[in-house]
């Protein structure tokens, strides 16, 4: 595939990697939010958060767990963001499965993840989970 992060991940396209397995690479982000942010990815091409096998969540998480440990120790946070965007709506620009590894800081002026989005539900709880349930019977 003509992927940018398959390219990344196999070592055809440079990056700052700063961690690596066999499944997983790690490289710092050309348009960061924040000092050491960081993407992680699986090697092998997964488009969204959706298509990565069950069997595959643990090695990418553990990654994850690992960068995290890695940037807590250079630079002194204790606060991350770690999240995924899934689908095009959000104007995603790479069609390759990564997560974002954000050192926080007390004075970065980001908002927590509840604060990416403000369209809280008009139903309540009880009807949310009632719809859940339905569809997914």
């Amino acid at each position: 595939m003509d992927w940018l992060f398959c390219k990344i991940a196999s070592g055809e396209v440079s990056a700052h990697i700063i961690y690596e397995d066999d499944k997983t690479s790690a490289f710092l982000d050309i348009e960061p939010s924040s000092l050491g942010h960081t993407m992680v990815v699986p090697k092998e091409h997964y488009q969204d958060f959706m298509d990565l096998p069950v069997d595959n969540m643990d090695n990418l998480f553990g990654s994850v767990q690992k960068v995290v440990d890695m940037l807590g120790k250079t630079f002194g946070a204790d606060h991350f963001t770690i999240g995924v965007n899934s689908g095009k709506i959000l104007g995603r620009h790479v069609d390759h499965l990564h997560v974002h590894v954000i050192p926080r800081f007390s004075d970065d002026g980001g908002v927590f993840l509840q604060g990416v989005v403000k369209s809280p539900p008009k139903e309540s709880l009880e009807e949310i989970k009632d719809k859940i349930l339905k569809a997914n019977g």
